[in-house]
């Protein structure tokens, strides 16, 4: 038996193509964490080293039967590399991979800079673009401004616009919870663009550096989930998923999420950056310096061996990663513990409960109680849809 048998191949390939941005985020973990690796990285990725991916990429697809593959250029700022650059790199990748694997392109943007010249570059490599948002303007801007200290919310929304006028090409909204700003006004203004999915995230914190909070004995995140919850569901006509919300009705339905944050299937993602050097969970660098190091590069090792260190091996223990209160918990299913990052302490390294433990196990009691009253119990093979 190797030490990959029983081991779930990668499947998600996350390309860091930029490594600059165009505005200045407060708690962006590529530039204003304590890890500041990115700053001393090539600004672009490089055609040869797009080049490396694609060969990797096939390689451990071919090894593994892989058909479907799932591809997202991300930053900093991906449309920094300008169209022609990014025309080199998607063509690289497309050519480098073989024709009969079906791979998704994707790309998380700040959508400040979409053009009707980018959705034409879009349509032709069929890429589906995702836009980070933290809701309207005020709401936005509290964290979201340009270097200059400026709104970065008209420029963001016009190209939503844009990218409205070719729905195909929308994959989506990404916000940031912010316990300032109103639950039901972020989501329904988001919902008013009509994406098929709007991802919230948690901000980053540790128990050594922890989120803030107006009052540490309330789940305050839980909380505001929840009020998203009751909004999403509140009007029929709205056809967007939440994912964290889909996720934990599917978890506690016994079926497998989709996201990294939530149950304890194993992450099948990878980081490549612009150099070439490969690592598992980028996010650890809001834990802190080197936390996301692996000290692996592309150009001369695979996936496979990657998928051999130590901080990846770790990754499929399931329940016995996590720290003891986590492993007797009933809801440890559906949280798995909480995202990697936010487990940490100096003391105790990644054995913690999350920073935001009550905020998980009040917001999935919330929807399971919420699914309890429409009919469905722990042993209905799937939820109804909301």
């Amino acid at each position: 038996m190797t030490q990959l048998e029983g081991i779930a191949p990668l499947r998600t390939f996350i390309l860091k193509v930029a490594n600059r941005c165009n505005i200045d985020c407060d708690y962006c973990y590529v530039f204003n964490s304590k890890d500041q690796t990115s700053r001393h990285l090539p600004a672009r990725m490089s055609v040869e080293v797009a080049r490396a991916a694609a060969r990797r990429i096939s390689e451990h697809a071919t090894t593994h039967g892989l058909r479907d593959l799932h591809v997202v250029l991300h930053g900093g700022e991906p449309l920094l590399v300008g169209p022609r650059q990014m025309a080199d790199l998607l063509t690289t990748l497309r050519d480098g991979i073989p024709a009969d694997m079906n791979v998704r392109f994707e790309l998380q943007t700040n959508g400040t800079l979409i053009t009707a010249a980018w959705l034409d570059l879009f349509e032709r490599y069929e890429v589906v673009v995702g836009v980070s948002l933290d809701g309207p303007p005020t709401a936005n801007d509290r964290h979201r401004l340009t270097h200059a200290a400026r709104s970065s919310a008209a420029s963001a929304v016009r190209g939503i616009e844009l990218l409205r006028s070719r729905p195909h090409l929308f994959a989506g909204l990404l916000a940031v919870v912010d316990l300032a700003n109103d639950p039901v006004q972020v989501h329904d203004y988001l919902a008013s663009f009509d994406p098929p999915v709007i991802d919230f995230n948690l901000p980053h914190g540790t128990h050594d550096d922890p989120p803030h909070r107006d009052d540490p004995n309330m789940p305050e995140y839980g909380l505001w989930m929840s009020r998203v919850y009751d909004a999403w569901l509140t009007r029929p006509e709205y056809q967007h998923s939440v994912r964290m919300l889909e996720d934990i009705v599917a978890l506690s339905s016994g079926v497998r999420g989709s996201v990294e944050t939530l149950g304890l299937a194993p992450p099948a993602s990878v980081v490549i950056e612009s150099n070439g050097t490969i690592e598992g969970v980028d996010t650890l660098r809001s834990v802190e310096e080197g936390a996301s190091w692996l000290g692996i590069d592309l150009l001369s090792q695979s996936f496979d061996e990657t998928m051999r260190h130590p901080k990846l091996l770790h990754r499929h223990d399931g329940k016995a990663a996590l720290a003891e209160k986590c492993q007797s918990c009933p809801l440890v299913e559906v949280c798995g513990g909480g995202y990697l990052p936010h487990r940490f302490s100096t003391a105790r390294g990644y054995r913690n409960p999350s920073v935001y433990c009550a905020d998980l196990e009040y917001l999935i009691r919330y929807v399971q109680g919420s699914l309890r009253q429409h009919g469905w119990s722990a042993q209905t093979p799937a939820a109804p849809s909301p």
